[in-house]
């Protein structure tokens, strides 16, 4: 097999939870264009809908699903249309995920994200979606992927954030009250690099193999102040386009790393290399 027929993804389904998120597309049109049948599953299942026939009038296999990953009802019937569509699952990526962003009316809601005030209610909400949910989902999908003969690529999203905890001084702006990443955010993706190890230790002398990705700061039309303050902290000294993310995302849904399994890919600039 030459290297490049070893990212080929012909005949393979693979499901994309967070599907029409801003990772998220970019990872479902990754996949399709490799070759696989692809299954975009989202909160939104009207948005999931709509992006799949995009992609679909490209050419490309893909389905939208609606799915909740809190409830394990919602995540196995997302599992079992990626089975009835594509006849099996071979590639879960994990992307849905609560990623607070700084909008001014949900940080002064939560008294600007500090960590003595922080609401119980939002820690609870934040750690079933962006744990719990991935739980479930990596648990739905290893069912399938040992019922079709224990073979399979689970790949959780991470961030730089779950490997070091966030330098709060990025978010300050001159003339603003200051405001913080929430403590959830780095404990929950902490816990999905946990969870992803033990996955792949649990599966072990079988072929289904699991990883982390880890992106850096992807830019998304942020602000002057808060972009410059980002990119200082990286050794590129810039955020990621949101397309560099992809070459990873395929080479652990490949089998261009069919030896790779408890590992964690950090595409993230140099962030966490200083």
């Amino acid at each position: 097999m030459t290297i490049m027929e070893k990212f080929n993804l012909g005949g393979r389904a693979a499901v994309v939870t967070g599907g029409i998120g801003l990772l998220g597309k970019q990872f479902c049109r990754t996949l399709a264009e490799a070759g696989a049948g692809v299954v975009v599953a989202d909160l939104n299942a009207a948005a999931a809908e709509a992006y799949a026939a995009e992609l679909c009038s490209s050419g490309y296999q893909v389905m939208g699903v609606g799915v909740d990953v809190t409830s394990p009802e919602s995540v196995q019937a997302m599992v079992e249309a990626c089975e009835g569509e594509y006849g099996r699952l071979d590639v879960l990526v994990c992307s849905a995920a609560m990623d607070p962003k700084f909008d001014s009316d949900n940080i002064s809601q939560q008294n600007n994200n500090a960590f003595e005030n922080y609401p119980l209610t939002a820690w609870n909400q934040a750690v079933e979606v962006n744990l719990t949910g991935v739980f479930l989902c990596c648990q739905a999908a290893a069912r399938q992927m040992v019922a079709q003969g224990g073979d399979g690529s689970i790949i959780n999203i991470c961030s730089t954030y779950g490997l070091v905890p966030p330098d709060q001084r990025i978010y300050e702006k001159p003339g603003k009250p200051k405001s913080f990443k929430p403590v959830f955010y780095t404990a929950t993706k902490a816990g999905v690099l946990g969870l992803t190890k033990y996955i792949a230790s649990y599966y072990a002398g079988t072929r289904i193999r699991a990883n982390c990705l880890t992106p850096g700061g992807v830019y998304n039309n942020h602000d002057e102040t808060f972009e410059r303050n980002y990119a200082y902290r990286t050794i590129m000294n810039r955020m990621a386009n949101l397309d560099e993310m992809n070459g990873a995302l395929l080479y652990l849904a490949s089998d261009a790393s069919s030896y790779m399994t408890g590992g964690n890919l950090v595409v993230d600039g140099g962030w966490t290399a200083w």
